[in-house]
């Protein structure tokens, strides 16, 4: 799961927290910001809450998937990635279609930036039964779809593979193999685009809140994580 690096501004809205790229956004008034951040349509996509495109739009979000792999730093071993965008209303859908193939008891993971200056961490939770798992992720929709500091990775550390909606809110699964995760974008028509560019493929600006932290640490109980509280930095 990556790391952005973010700036805090204050003033944008009332208790609201943006993460911001470094770029043009530094340079926008509070209101002209406050307008971008309130367009959330681009031709026929819909992007949640969570994250808006760059000011200029050198990428403008739209749906479709690409193939592409992870090679690891430390062993140079590849893996076969798709990584994906699909609108609001396909997301939570696609998500739990993409979790099925990996088996019937999973890993979960999520992952927060809700820490001041944007800090990672990741929270683990092993064997977990996946009708319990997709229960939990239907109730927490909202935070899963619209907390810009808020991701999940569903795992097989047997099968090798991970599906992660993250918190750019993109569908990403990784390793072999990949036909079935393919078949449900397609079955989606979210359909393959060698051309394809993402939002994190240029400069962007996430949003959250303190109503979704708060449901992010429920969320984290609900699935039964342990980790250290953190306090809210709003």
């Amino acid at each position: 799961m990556g790391f952005l690096k973010r700036i805090l501004r204050s003033g944008i809205g009332e208790d609201t927290r943006r993460g911001v790229s470094n770029g043009s956004f530094e340079t926008l008034s509070d209101d002209e910001l406050q307008v971008h951040m309130g367009i959330d349509t681009y031709g026929v996509f819909d992007l949640t809450d969570a994250i808006r495109p760059s000011y200029d739009l050198r990428v403008v979000p739209q749906q479709g998937f690409r193939f592409d792999e992870y090679v690891d730093e430390t062993n140079g071993s590849k893996t076969p990635v798709i990584m994906a965008a699909a609108t609001r209303h396909l997301l939570m859908d696609l998500f739990l279609e993409m979790i099925e193939p990996l088996g019937s008891v999973v890993d979960v993971v999520l992952e927060t930036s809700h820490r001041a200056g944007g800090d990672h961490e990741d929270l683990y939770r092993e064997h977990i039964d996946m009708p319990v798992l997709k229960s939990i992720l239907w109730e927490y929709e909202d935070v899963l779809l619209n907390d810009g500091c808020t991701g999940i990775a569903v795992i097989n550390p047997t099968k090798r593979q991970e599906v992660q909606l993250d918190e750019h809110k993109l569908l990403i699964a990784y390793g072999k193999p990949l036909d079935p995760f393919q078949q449900i974008l397609i079955d989606h028509d979210v359909y393959p685009n060698e051309n394809m560019e993402f939002i994190t493929e240029a400069e962007h600006v996430h949003s959250s809140s303190e109503r979704l932290y708060d449901q992010f640490n429920v969320l984290k109980n609900r699935l039964g994580i342990d980790g250290e509280e953190f306090s809210s930095s709003w």
